[in-house]
C-alpha cells in the first residue's frame, strides 16, 4: 500500500490527506468487495460509507452499486440490491416472499406484533408526529405498554414535546422501522385504501368455516291435542 503524509490542521482539527488515501483495486474485485459487504451489514450501507470503509472514490463506489442493483434484479437472482432508508440493502425479492415465508414458519416461530402494538405503529407512521393521548383518543383504550414494547424494538422513537398544556412527548417512526418493512422512506407506505383492502382480505381468511347443523334426536313437537290432530287429518280426506 502507498503511504500518505498525514498532517494536522490546528485550526480545523481534521486530517489532511486522510481522505485522498485510495487503493487500487481491479474493477471484479471492487465489485465482489462490495457485494460481500452490503451482504455482511445488517444496516442499509450508504456509499460514502463504503467508499470511506474500501478507500475508494465515492463515485466510483455509486457506479458499482448501481450495476450490481441491475444484476441482482435480473430473474434469475432470488436477492436483490435495492435502496433501503438512505442507503443500499440485500434481501429477498417481494415476488418471492410468499414461498420463504412458508420455509422460515418451518425453522422457528415468527415474532409478531400484536394487533394493539400494530394499531399504535400505524397511527404513528402515518400521524406523526403524534402523541400519547392523541393516539389514545383515536385507539380509545390506553397505550402505555404498547409504546414502550414499539421503543424497545427501536419501531418508534421521541421527537421533542409538543407546544401545548403539559408538553407531551411526541413519537415518531425511527429508521429501523423503514428498515423492518423494507421502505426507502415513508413516502411508499401504503394508502389508506390499500390498508382497507388488507384488512378485508385478512378478515376473509380468519373466518372459521360454517359448521352444519347436526339433526336434533328429539321428535319433533306437534302442538294441540291428538283428538285436534284427529279431526284436521279426517277434515283433509273429506276435502280431498
Amino acid at each position: 500500500m502507498e503511504h500518505t503524509e498525514v498532517q494536522l490542521d490546528a485550526e480545523t482539527d481534521l486530517f489532511e490527506g486522510a481522505a485522498t488515501v485510495t487503493i487500487e483495486l481491479p474493477d471484479e474485485q471492487l465489485r465482489a468487495v462490495v457485494e460481500a459487504v452490503i451482504y455482511v451489514t445488517d444496516e442499509p450501507l450508504t456509499a460514502d460509507q463504503i467508499a470511506t470503509a474500501l478507500q475508494q472514490p465515492a463515485a466510483k463506489i455509486g457506479r458499482v452499486l448501481e450495476e450490481l442493483a441491475a444484476e441482482y434484479n435480473k430473474s434469475e437472482h432470488g436477492l436483490t440490491i435495492r435502496e433501503v432508508a438512505g442507503g443500499y440493502k440485500m434481501s429477498t425479492k417481494p415476488e418471492h416472499h410468499e414461498a420463504i415465508r412458508a420455509f422460515v414458519k418451518n425453522l422457528k416461530p415468527p415474532l409478531k406484533l400484536s394487533l394493539p402494538a400494530l394499531e399504535t405503529l400505524a397511527l404513528i407512521a402515518y400521524k406523526q408526529p403524534i402523541t400519547a393521548p392523541e393516539v389514545m383518543e383515536v385507539r380509545g383504550v390506553q397505550g402505555a405498554g404498547v409504546l414502550k414494547t414499539l421503543i424497545d424494538r427501536k419501531l418508534i422513537a421521541t421527537a421533542g414535546r409538543k407546544a401545548v398544556l403539559g408538553k407531551p412527548i411526541l413519537y415518531k417512526t425511527t429508521k429501523e422501522f423503514l428498515v423492518q418493512f423494507g421502505l426507502k422512506d415513508l413516502s411508499e407506505l401504503p394508502t389508506l385504501k390499500e390498508f382497507e383492502e388488507l384488512g378485508r382480505l385478512s378478515i376473509v381468511d380468519e373466518e372459521p368455516p360454517a359448521v352444519a347443523e347436526e339433526p336434533s334426536a328429539e321428535p319433533p313437537v306437534v302442538t294441540g291435542s291428538n283428538d285436534e290432530v284427529v279431526a284436521e287429518r279426517a277434515e283433509s280426506s273429506v276435502t280431498e
